[in-house]
This record gives structure tokens, sequence and C-alpha cells, in this order.
């Protein structure tokens, strides 16, 4: 039997994939589930106490939609950023927000820039809306600003992404140098700024609110699925000048964020004692994966991230058969698809537990392939 023969060219014209194989995908397919998540970037030490009360309290009204204005939890957002409520839209994790910013800038055949190996699923929506990808590869394990820069310049694109945390290498730029980034930009171009990790990052990383705040081609995006621990809820936001922030409004999916996401993001932010707890328990994992990481001879990359990248020191083959020898024992983790980077592995960060599963049988990986 044949497809329905109206989709638009575009649509045909698109591989059927998606950017990520989820580990329930991989359990399905082994017929077992994992011993040891540690692959997706979630936080295993989940959200704080308050959140489970909150969603709760939400259950018994889940009949209802939730507010379409997301009023209550932007108010909480603006308070914590010190922006207005109308600076900030809150959406379905930063990767809807990315769908949203992409649908609203990128005409088809336009160029978009980026890195080439950076976060995959910003790319699925560049393709899905006809945009032309213009990526710059890494330089030592960064992404290269001034690469970047060159490339938006050349070819006049309209929209940029930095991820900074990196994300599959947990590098990072200082402030200073993601303000003069965005400062040397056209005008013309807008940089989506992902600061997913931005929570796990030292101070000196994060430009402070003040220094982007007034610049209309600058959105920054921020998430709770890691270090609040609310990936399941899919709640992220983005900020900015009001009123580019404010287009989002013409097309974004009123009622995408449901009521026990709202609550959940609300009662995690109002709890930043807990995120300082998470942050304590991501920083001494980040130490045992590289301790793990170094009695095999391997070179961890230093992170700001809830993720340690692992330099396993051979080719994309190697690291490949040590992701392959972890799964068929029972641990999930993910490398980087894009040489160089994929002589790496990535572990998430996680609790005891599941790192002394994964230093066990990534000792047996090690042995077995010799």
């Amino acid at each position: 039997m044949t497809a329905f023969s109206r989709f638009t060219a575009l649509a045909q014209s698109l591989p059927p994939t998606v950017p990520f194989v989820g580990p329930e995908t991989q359990e399905r397919a082994r017929g077992e589930i994992f011993a040891a998540r540690l692959g997706a970037n979630e936080s295993g030490f989940g959200p704080t106490p308050s959140v489970i009360k909150a969603i709760a309290r939400e259950t018994h009204v889940c009949w209802q939609y939730a507010d379409p204005e997301n009023h209550d939890l932007r108010a909480g957002l603006g308070a914590h950023l010190g922006l207005a409520p109308e600076r900030v839209v809150v959406g379905e994790g930063i990767d809807g927000l990315l769908g949203l910013i992409v649908r609203l800038i990128v005409e088809p055949g336009a160029p978009v820039v980026t890195s080439l190996g950076a976060y995959p699923t910003f790319n699925f929506h560049v393709a899905g809306f006809g945009g032309r990808l213009v990526t710059v590869p890494y330089r030592d394990d960064h992404e290269d600003l001034d690469a970047l820069l060159l490339a938006v310049r050349r070819e006049n694109a309209p929209l940029v992404y930095l991820s900074n945390p990196d994300n599959p290498m947990g590098t990072w730029h200082s402030a200073e140098a993601v303000v003069a980034f965005a400062g040397a930009l056209p005008e013309t171009t807008l940089l989506a700024l992902d600061e997913a990790y931005g929570e796990t990052a030292p101070a000196s990383a994060i430009p402070a609110i003040a220094e982007l705040a007034d610049m209309p081609n600058v959105l920054r995006f921020r998430t709770f699925s890691k270090a609040y621990g609310l990936a399941g809820q899919r709640v992220g936001y983005v900020f900015g000048v009001k009123e580019t922030v404010a287009m989002f409004h013409r097309v974004r999916n009123h009622f995408g964020v449901n009521r026990l996401g709202q609550a959940a993001a609300l009662a995690a932010l109002e709890d930043q004692a807990w995120l300082a707890h998470v942050l304590a328990e991501v920083a001494t994992s980040r130490a045992r994966i590289a301790g793990i990481a170094e009695s095999h001879g391997f070179a961890p990359i230093p992170s700001a991230t809830n993720f340690v990248t692992i330099d396993c020191g051979r080719d994309a083959g190697y690291a490949k058969a040590i992701l392959d020898g972890l799964v068929r024992r029972g641990v999930f983790i993910r490398m980087p698809g894009v040489a160089p980077l994929n002589r790496c592995i990535r572990i998430s960060t996680g609790l005891e537990a599941e790192l002394d599963i994964f230093e066990e049988k990534l000792a047996g990986v090690i042995a077995e392939l010799g």
C-alpha cells in the first residue's frame, strides 16, 4: 500500500530519522532493562520533594487544561531572572522552543550556522523547515567562536546556534567570550544561546542577565530537564528582549506545557537549596567518573555539565566498541556522532550505585577488547 500522495516535497525529501535512539527503544530490542541509565544527561538525583507534592496536588484537576499563558511560572521565572515576565516564554523543553525559533526565522534554503557535531535536535528542526545547515568543526573540543562568526558573515545567516556549556563535549567558553561573540554578530543574525547546562557551569561561564539583556538578536534558552530533575515533564524557557520574545506567541502551542509540568517547574524553581544539593552531587559524580576513566588510561575532558566526555585515546571504532560492550552489559551511555569527537564516550552523572555498575562493567569491556 502506498502512502498518502500530498505530503509536501520537503517532507518527502527528509530521511525517516530521529535525533536520538532512546534507552527505552534499546531496552525493547535487548529484552531487558538497563541496570545503569547514564546516557541521557538526566538527573538521577531527582527533583526536590516539593515537586512531588506539587504534582500530587494537581493530579485531581488534570482533567482541566493548563493555563495557556503559563502565568505563574513566567512570573516566578521573571522574579528569578530579574526580568519582566513579558520577556520570558515557556515551552515544551528547549527542544520545542528551538523548533519554534527555527520556524519563526528560517525560510526554505536559508543558511543556518552551527558546529559540526553539536546538539542534533537543532539540526533536525532546521532540516524540517527547509533550512540549509552550515557547520564549522570544533577546535580543541570546544565550539569555535571565531569560525562560527566567519561563517555567519560569509553566509549572511539569519540564525546561529551556540551551546554553552557544550553538548556533547561538556566544554565551555567564558562569559566574556560569549558576550564578545554576541556583540560581533550582525544585527540581522539571531543568536540561539543554549544554556541547558547553565546551572552546572562555573559562574564565570554564564553571562550576567544584564550583559545580553538589551540585545534584540540574542535569545537565551534554559530548561528544567537537567539540574532541576524534570526531564520527563518537558519544561523549558527562553528569555530576551520583550519584542523578540513576543514573536513566540504567534506560533507556540498554547497548551503545550501541561498542568503538572507548570506546577512542578515552579516548585523546583522555588527550592534553590535542593538545586545546590544536586549541584554538589553532580560535582562529586563528575570527579568519580573522571577517576574511573583515568584508571584505564583514558582522558576525561573537563566538564561544566552533568556528564563527562571521555577521550578513549584511539579511533571511533574503539569508542563504539566500548559503548556496545557496555550496552550489552546493561549500561546505557552515548557517544558523540561526528569525527573527531567520536573518539569519545559520554557518561552522565548519577547515583553511586549506578557508577559502581559502570565501573565494574567498563573494566570487563576493556579486558575483553584487550
